[in-house]
């Protein structure tokens, strides 16, 4: 690891993990929940060794977890390209309920669309975002607008959802998301219900972009 890092921490008071399991965290489909997929950790995982970096974790049962994310520091200098305006994220106002049954998932698009303006909810699966999004509609603090997860191993995914709130309401603005750029959907998105697309791992000018136009009806 020679060379400038940035280093990043990330540190829990949960479960721990148990050391037999510690060395398999980032293996592909390796996971020791129910209902989980085991492609969270190894998301995270291949992003950041493809960018030149690398991750660190230790834990210790009963006390938490520690996460350090080393990423490659540029030393070039910054340049504007000639003729070319910086590019900030699209702020906006209104209620956005997000659907994904990825803790870190759900937490990167609250923190983005927090950031930008938005009042963000955020719940794990299909049934529960069906739920909330009746429930707020009803008592006058509606959703102006749900972003969803298209697949949820085990449960509920967009797929199944957008049919359920499209018969609620015709008038659902939905975007959905994926991390497989190779999904139908994600190029398909308008004959499965949705307003609009959005790929993972969120980019917070393109996300915050996406949701802007597809609030104001400049989508696709």
């Amino acid at each position: 690891m020679a060379g400038k890092y940035v280093k990043i921490s990330f540190k829990d008071q949960g479960i721990g993990i148990p050391g037999e399991i510690l060395q398999s965290i980032f293996d592909p489909y390796f996971t020791t929940k129910q209902q989980g997929s085991g492609l969270g950790l190894v998301s995270v995982y291949s992003i950041n060794t493809k960018h030149g970096g690398y991750i660190d974790v230790s834990s210790e049962p009963g006390v938490g977890s520690t996460f350090v994310i080393y990423m490659q520091a540029s030393e070039k200098e910054l340049v504007a390209a000639d003729g070319q305006a910086e590019v900030f994220p699209i702020t906006g106002d209104g209620r956005v309920l997000v659907m994904d049954d990825e803790g870190f998932v759900r937490y990167a698009a609250s923190e983005i669309l927090t950031a930008v303006g938005y009042e963000v909810v955020t719940v794990a699966e299909g049934n529960e975002a069906i739920r909330l999004y009746k429930e707020a509609k009803e008592c006058g603090a509606a959703f102006d607008i749900v972003v969803m997860d298209f697949t949820v191993p085990g449960g509920m995914g967009g797929k199944e959802a957008i049919e359920s709130l499209l018969e609620y309401d015709p008038e659902v603005k939905a975007i959905v998301s994926s991390g497989y750029s190779n999904y139908p959907i994600m190029a398909e998105f308008e004959k499965y219900g949705f307003s609009g697309v959005v790929a993972k791992p969120y980019g917070i000018t393109e996300f915050a972009a996406e949701v802007h136009n597809v609030l104001t009806g400049h989508g696709a």
